[in-house]
């Protein structure tokens, strides 16, 4: 006896779940959602849902390329109730996007109003604009209707929409694809319709061919605003072998000579989703912040093309340092990511590299084949099945005449006669009196003879898997004609360029030179005053009560602060990132990662080529070039090593050929420079050992030329230098009486 079944729960029951359990159930739910039916395009088609569901609105509401346009709010319409349940701006920016010549290589939607521009402005309201199909998107549904791609019910069991189109354009790559989702992400840039159909065509003829020759085939993307691939061959194989990588894009620019020896540089073309109003916005700041010495001004002559006019400050100014200096600072130069995270044909989202993405949609193409050539047959099955009853009801017209005169049931009459379907029996009996001419039973029998052949043809392709293949590379070699590189629209707009050379950019190109005045006080606050003070203005900058100066000097706004701390660490800060003058400044621990712990030990300006000693408290150092501690990051850069209860204490200038030492012991030792070994970082060695003390300070001067600094009987011979002279790691002598060290 069967088991009788469980009744549904009642729909206002309430059961206790976890909150955890109920959140991730949710949130997996939203996820796959996200990921499946939002952010990711299909491999085959290389479109989202929105986009596939747009183009078939369209295709239902006739809007093919011969036909008028109609409103944008229509279509919109349309869909929102139809297919995809979500706001109509949503739909509608999707609908743009799918009509700007400037986002999509190739158009899927011909626009007829405002449909926004390069500046990033945004585009008519849907009520003032009007679309249609363009030929690409009609490429993509073609055959729709031939049972070559599954059909699913839509979201209110109305009706029913495609899975996926059948795409006879590579969608996916010519047209790329941008998306976020829970946890991953897609950027495939557009590229070039005719190389992609050239890679298609060698994959077909070598299935298993090395990703280099399809790069060889398809040397990179092929953006709509054109500009200059600058990477290298080796880069962009990467990429395309794993999926994932960047390229750059640079503007395209050209010199114009305006006479007298004076030229301006003209931009003609622009990095892929950059948009030009916010690019000249950056350079206008830029220059407004004087960060771009080399340029005088900028000034937007655009029209239809893009002309962005770039004057510099003189006519000596190398119009590629300062080219490279804006490649740096602004959009003008752009890292276009490679992503090739898509839904695979099994609806299963994963990372493909080149070779995978062409194949799959080779896969769909040969499927869709298939499908239509099935579809095709069983309409010729039907057809040749109905011609079969004509050419029977012509030979034996008179009898059909008398059958269906004479009979009560002419139609069973006919079967048992001819032994005729009742598909036949049907269309016999709907003849018109007109189709009974002698003419059109010759025209039934050229049908019927065509139709036969074509259906051999079909079942020879069908068994024959070469035959399918050559029949695609057929239709490739048609989307080749149509948009290749040989048409105007199929022409590569993104020259392929080499990576660039490595232009040195001096720091006056990035900020402009202009003189200040550094003052840093004991406590570490640190200003930079307009213009070169003279000593008395230095003397009488101000400080906080309990704080004084301890650092002055007369410097560039290009150059740059070295700060050596008690941790071991180097710091640099640029100029222009000095506070300037007004108030009490900025503490140098809030410029850099210091820290608390940490304080600074020594400051001075830097210059590069010179050698520094320094040496730690527990008397241990040695002499590190001034270019291996330079630091291009806030935390700096770790020189001399430090322990627990040990600190950096000195730093010197490298200055002539001895050393001088000091303890807190007030012990003084002088050793040959030469002792000292040259290192980018470590501990160092025993400068002066001392018992219970610790190392207070170091200097370095020329031992011929007298003590570094002065004191009281200093003409005495018993005070002269060489009687401190010893070797490293000693402990050394007392000063002389009147000693200072400072």
């Amino acid at each position: 006896m069967a088991k009788p079944a469980t009744p549904p729960p009642p729909a206002n029951e309430i059961r206790p779940v976890p909150l955890a359990d109920a959140l991730g159930e949710r949130y997996l739910s939203y996820a796959l959602s996200t990921i499946m039916s939002r952010s990711l395009p299909d491999v085959r088609d290389g479109l989202k849902p929105v986009h596939r569901r747009l183009l078939y609105a369209m295709q239902q509401l006739k809007l093919d390329p011969a036909s008028g346009f109609k409103k944008c709010a229509r279509v919109v319409g349309d869909v929102i109730g139809k297919y995809h349940p979500h706001g109509d701006v949503a739909v509608y920016d999707a609908l743009v996007r799918l009509a700007q010549e400037f986002a999509q290589r190739y158009t899927l939607v011909d626009g007829q109003g405002n449909f926004g521009n390069i500046d990033g402005d945004n585009a008519a309201a849907m009520r003032y604009t009007e679309a249609r199909l363009t030929a690409v998107a009609q490429e993509l549904l073609t055959g729709i209707d031939e049972d070559t791609v599954d059909f699913r019910t839509t979201y209110d069991g109305e009706g029913e929409e495609p899975v996926v189109l059948p795409a006879r354009f590579p969608n996916l790559l010519a047209n790329g694809s941008n998306g976020i989702a829970v946890g991953m992400a897609t950027s495939i840039p557009p590229h070039n319709a005719g190389e992609i159909c050239a890679a298609l065509l060698h994959l077909i003829k070598f299935p298993k061919a090395h990703i280099s020759k399809l790069v060889e085939l398809m040397p990179g993307p092929d953006f709509p605003t054109g500009g200059i691939l600058a990477e290298t061959r080796e880069t962009i194989e990467q990429a395309y072998a794993s999926g994932r990588g960047s390229v750059r894009v640079r503007a395209k620019w050209a010199v114009e000579k305006t006479g007298l020896g004076q030229y301006q540089i003209v931009v003609t073309e622009i990095p892929y989703q950059v948009a030009k109003s916010r690019l000249i916005e950056k350079i206008a700041e830029l220059l407004q912040e004087k960060k771009l010495a080399m340029l005088a001004d900028i000034h937007d002559e655009s029209a239809e093309d893009v002309r962005l006019v770039l004057e510099p400050k003189s006519r000596n100014v190398d119009p590629a340092v300062l080219m490279e200096s804006l490649f740096r600072q602004t959009e003008l130069e752009a890292r276009i990511p490679i992503n090739m995270n898509v839904l695979g044909s099994d609806g299963v989202p994963r990372v493909m590299n080149l070779r995978e993405v062409l194949q799959e949609f080779l896969d769909h193409r040969h499927q869709v084949l298939i499908r239509r050539s099935k579809f095709r047959l069983g309409n010729i099955d039907r057809r040749l099945e109905i011609l079969e009853g004509y050419l029977v009801a012509y030979l034996n017209i008179d009898a059909v005449i008398k059958i269906i005169r004479t009979q009560d049931d002419p139609k069973a009459a006919m079967i048992k006669k001819w032994k005729l379907t009742e598909n036949q029996a049907d269309a016999i009996l709907n003849m018109r009196l007109r189709a009974l001419r002698k003419l059109e039973e010759i025209e039934i029998k050229r049908e019927h003879d065509g139709l036969s052949a074509e259906k051999k043809e079909l079942a020879r392709l069908l068994k024959d898997e070469d035959r399918r293949w050559a029949a695609i590379g057929d239709e490739i070699k048609d989307i080749r004609a149509k948009y290749g590189e040989k048409t105007a629209l199929g022409k590569r707009r993104t020259e392929i360029g080499d990576a660039p050379v490595a232009v040195v950019v001096p720091i006056e190109a990035l900020i402009e030179r202009e003189p200040v005045t550094v003052v840093v006080s004991q406590k570490g606050w640190v200003r930079a005053f307009k213009g070169h003070m003279d000593d008395k203005a230095i003397d009488e900058v101000r400080y906080k009560e309990g704080d004084g100066p301890r650092f002055a000097m007369r410097a560039e706004s290009t150059d740059k602060l070295l700060v050596f701390a008690t941790n071991g660490r180097f710091y640099m800060i640029p100029g222009d990132k000095l506070p300037r003058g007004r108030g009490d400044g900025e503490n140098l621990k809030m410029l850099v990662d210091m820290g608390n712990e940490a304080d600074f030990v020594e400051l001075l300006m830097f210059k590069g080529g010179r050698k520094f000693l320094v040496a730690a408290s527990d008397g241990r150092g040695f002499v590190v070039p001034e270019d291996e501690v330079v630091a291009q990051t806030r935390a700096g850069k770790q020189v001399l090593n430090v322990g627990e209860g040990v600190m950096a204490r000195a730093m010197a200038l490298v200055e002539g050929d001895t050393v001088a030492v000091i303890g807190k012991n007030r012990k003084l030792l002088l050793f040959p420079l030469t002792e000292l070994p040259e290192m980018s970082r470590g501990r160092g060695v025993t400068l002066q050992k001392s018992k219970g003390g610790e190392l207070d300070s170091v200097r370095t001067f020329t031992l011929s030329a007298g003590w570094p600094v002065g004191f009281k009987d200093s003409d005495k011979k018993e005070n002269a230098p060489k009687n401190w002279m010893g070797v490293r790691g000693q402990a050394g002598l007392l000063p002389p009486k009147g000693f200072r060290f400072g």
